[in-house]
């Protein structure tokens, strides 16, 4: 699958063939110049799409390991523009690109700049943990007029008829919350989960990625079976810190774990 800039219904295009396996990578970490292999080696795992997550100072929504992370990735002199430039050198091997990030820096950027720039390097979408849908909607169009899709947010605390209105919306997937709080590895999933998860399927015209605490192949095979995505990120990064080849079996693992268990499109 190669990149297009801009290419508006990339991310959808992939959900509907199968379920996709989401993997997490914070920039710049565990080294300044990892990003592009690192990419490559979640693509060849068997990503489906990629978020790639930009270092921040303040990520307030991420836990420990990703703080650590984005951190080590600032003290080393990765900024959001490197990044990009990064992103570019291999987007055209890589299966579509959801650029993680906080407001912040895309308002220091500019976000039409930023938009333009996260296009060019071959980002397919964007998502801003910290600007809820409806917030600003002069600003969210401006973001969204640059080709990307931008991705929302919803939590268990998301009403009904508020996720509606975003997936009324909304491109690309819905990126639903598994638990309230921030990022980092839960033990199991739960009944409840999967049974919210379905709901929201049948309830949604957009596809449904679930995301925070999944950290096993079998809590990935479980989601597998309800969602339209299983998103990985706290336990992939914690794996890194360990050693590449942990991080390559680990998102290994995963991604067949998905492939086993995933749901009939």
């Amino acid at each position: 699958m190669h990149a297009t800039a801009g290419a508006a219904g990339r991310i959808e295009a992939t959900f509907a063939k199968r379920t996709a396996f989401v993997p997490f990578l914070s920039s710049g970490y565990p080294g300044p110049r990892d990003t592009p292999r690192l990419l490559m080696q979640l693509a060849q795992a068997g990503a489906d799409v990629i978020e790639l997550g930009l270092p921040f100072s303040d990520p307030l929504a991420d836990g420990p390991a990703i703080q650590t992370a984005s951190a080590r990735a600032l003290d080393q002199g990765v900024t959001a523009a490197s990044a990009l430039d990064q992103l570019a050198e291999v987007a055209p091997e890589l299966p579509p690109i959801v650029i993680f990030t906080y407001l912040n820096p895309v308002l220091r950027m500019g976000p039409e700049k930023f938009v333009e720039k996260a296009a060019e390097a071959g980002a397919a979408g964007l998502l801003l943990t910290d600007l809820p849908v409806g917030a600003d909607p002069g600003l969210a169009a401006r973001l969204g007029g640059g080709g990307l899709d931008l991705i929302p947010l919803a939590a268990p605390t998301t009403s009904d008829a508020r996720l509606k209105t975003i997936a009324d919306s909304a491109r690309g997937f819905l990126y639903y919350i598994a638990r309230t709080g921030v990022t980092g590895s839960r033990t199991d999933v739960d009944a409840e989960l999967s049974s919210r998860v379905t709901q929201l399927r049948g309830m949604l015209n957009l596809p449904v990625a679930v995301g925070f605490g999944i950290a096993t192949p079998d809590q990935a095979r479980t989601l597998a079976s309800v969602a339209d995505g299983v998103v990985v990120g706290t336990a992939l990064i914690e794996a890194l810190g360990t050693s590449e080849a942990a991080f390559r079996e680990l998102a290994e693992a995963l991604a067949e774990a998905v492939r086993a268990n995933e749901k009939q499109h």
